[in-house]
């Protein structure tokens, strides 16, 4: 069998000291192979971000282990591991290409280099002719689509989103949504995308991972059996509706609990 790109084993993670312990995850074993889109979701609270946060290393799992092409996580992996977050986080002094550019900064890429590897980016997500604009001239979506870009220019192997349409409008999302899609179909870059909205699951991913209430805990697996390239008329089929109602059987017990 091929190697999964990212592994988690029995992975469990809490918060606190042992007299005041706060249980987030809970024995997560999980595979993600090359190149698959695979979005996580569940209730609030269920440690889907820490899930994230714990793949790109920004934190260590209180026992399992995560892999990323084999490799123990133990810390940050930029040139393997980028992170997208719900805010773009733009520095604001800087322009939108300086802005993607500025990973490269830190690891003394030439500039001519740097440049040519942000502008590069910048096209692809859309946005050529908007590299000298500073972040306050950009609409929100702009300013997402440079933090894709940004997340883009290092070339990492696994792209963590972390519910980063949240903050725009539904006419937004779905527009980025589509140019996520076509971003992914250029790059095959294996992509968690972790988000409230069952629409976007189901639209965006091949495989939806379900979490419990906390702790959370694996409990579904979804393959999405719809064709691609994905089209919005398929929001209205039934095959859509069923895949969107199994999740939500999940949550809405979830949160009655």
């Amino acid at each position: 069998m091929t190697r999964p790109l990212v592994a988690i084993r029995g992975v469990s993670q809490h918060f606190g000291t042992d007299g005041a312990r706060v249980p987030a995850l809970e024995s997560i074993d999980l595979d993600i192979p090359d190149g698959q889109f695979a979005a996580v979701v569940g209730p609030s609270g269920c440690g889907k971000s820490t899930l994230l946060s714990l793949i790109a290393g920004l934190r260590l799992p209180s026992s399992g282990a995560v892999l990323c092409d084999g490799e123990p996580v133990t810390g940050p992996m930029p040139r393997k591991v980028g992170m997208i977050f719900q805010e773009a986080n733009l520095l604001p002094w800087l322009s939108a290409i300086d802005n993607v550019a500025f990973p490269l900064k830190l690891r003394h890429v030439a500039k001519a280099e740097r440049l040519d590897a942000a502008r590069r980016m910048l096209d692809l997500t859309g946005l050529r002719g908007f590299e000298d604009r500073l972040p306050h001239q950009l609409s929100g979506g702009m300013k997402q689509r440079v933090a894709i870009a940004r997340g883009l220019v290092q070339n990492p192997a696994v792209l963590l989103m972390d519910e980063p349409f949240a903050s725009l409008d539904e006419q937004t999302r779905m527009v980025l949504g589509d140019e996520l899609l076509r971003i992914w179909s250029e790059t095959r870059k294996t992509v968690l995308f972790v988000t409230h909205s069952l629409n976007e699951a189901v639209y965006l991913a091949d495989r939806v991972l379900v979490l419990s209430a906390r702790p959370g805990r694996l409990v579904d697996d979804i393959r999405v059996d719809l064709p691609r390239p994905r089209s919005f008329a398929m929001t209205s089929e039934e095959r859509f509706g069923t895949l969107k109602d199994r999740i939500w059987q999940h949550i809405k017990h979830a949160e009655r609990r």
